[in-house]
C-alpha cells in the first residue's frame, strides 16, 4: 500500500496537472482517451493500451514517475509478506483489533504518517513545529473496510501509542485529522498515482524477494530502477522499517515486511 503526500494549499494545481498529463498521455504518446490509468492493465498492454508496445509503456512509466518527482510529491508506503501473515496473524493480541490485510496496511501507514509528521526528519529537512503537519487520510472505496477502519482510528488501540511515543496529554493520532475519507479513485488523480506507485513496489518486491520471476529478461532491473525513484521520494522510511529500538507494536508490522525491507 502507498499513498502521496501533499500539501493542502497544492491540492487544486495538482489536480489540474495530473488531469494535464492524463491529456498529455492521451493526446501525444496514445491516441486515445485516457481519463484513469489502471496499471495492471497498462503494465500488460491490454485494453485501451493494447497496441502500445512494451518501449512506449516504459517511456510513459518514466514521464509518470518523473511527474512524481519533478512536482516534489512525498511517498509513503508499506508492504507485506500476505504467505506469512496469512499463517502466523491469526491469534495474535493484535488480530482482535486488526481483523484484515488491507486494515494492517492501513494502520501501519497511518502510525508510521502519524510518528513522522509528530517531529521526526523529513528527508533530512529540518523538524516541522508541533502545529503543523497535520495529516487528512483519503483512500480509494474500500466498502468491508472502511466502518471498521473509520472505529479504528475514532478509538484506537492502546497498544498503538507505543508506536508513535505518545506521550501523557497528548491525543490519540493527534496529526490525523478527522476520519479517513472514501473516495472514488476515478476522481482524485493522487488515489491513481498512489495505485500506480503500490503496483510497481509490489511487482519489485515480489521478484526481489523470489515470490515470482520475471516475465522478461531485465524486468527486475528495470522495476529496481523505479524503486529507486519512488525511494528517493519516499519520507518516513525509518519510521515505517526501523532497523533497531522496535518497541512491541512496531516488531509486529517489522515481522510481516519482506525481507530485502529488512
Amino acid at each position: 500500500m502507498a499513498g502521496v503526500i501533499t500539501d493542502a494549499y497544492r491540492m487544486r494545481p495538482t489536480k489540474e496537472h495530473w488531469e494535464g498529463l492524463l491529456a498529455y498521455l492521451s493526446e501525444e504518446l496514445i491516441g486515445k482517451e485516457v481519463t484513469e490509468i489502471h496499471t495492471p492493465e497498462f503494465y500488460r498492454g491490454n485494453g485501451i493500451w493494447r497496441g502500445i508496445d512494451g518501449p512506449q509503456r516504459t517511456a510513459i512509466i518514466d514521464v509518470i514517475f518523473q511527474w512524481l518527482a519533478d512536482r516534489k510529491h512525498h511517498v509513503i508506503f508499506t508492504a507485506v509478506d500476505t504467505n506469512k501473515f496469512g499463517e502466523e496473524h491469526k491469534g495474535t493480541d493484535f488480530s482482535r483489533d486488526i481483523e484484515s490485510l488491507w486494515q494492517f496496511l492501513a494502520f501501519h501507514i497511518t502510525l508510521s504518517l502519524q510518528k513522522c509528521m509528530q517531529g521526526a526528519k523529513r528527508g533530512g529537512t529540518k523538524r516541522k513545529k508541533e502545529s503543523k503537519n497535520n495529516s487528512l487520510l483519503k483512500f480509494d472505496h474500500q466498502h468491508r473496510e472502511q466502518k471498521k477502519f473509520t472505529e479504528l482510528l475514532l478509538n484506537p488501540p492502546e497498544w498503538s501509542r507505543t508506536y508513535y511515543d505518545k506521550v501523557k496529554h497528548q491525543d490519540n493520532l493527534a496529526k490525523i485529522v478527522d476520519i479517513p475519507h472514501f473516495v472514488d479513485s476515478k476522481q482524485v488523480g493522487m488515489i491513481q498515482l498512489a495505485d500506480f506507485i503500490s503496483f510497481f513496489l509490489r511487482k519489485y518486491f515480489e521478484i526481489e524477494n523470489g515470490f515470482e520471476e520475471e516475465s522478461y529478461d531485465g524486468e527486475l532491473d528495470k522495476l529496481r530502477g523505479w524503486y529507486e525513484l519512488i525511494e528517493s521520494r519516499c519520507i518516513c522510511l525509518s519510521n515505517t522499517f526501523p532497523k533497531r529500538g522496535r518497541c512491541e507494536t512496531a516488531e509486529y508490522f517489522y515481522n510481516f515486511i519482506p525481507e530485502s525491507l529488512k
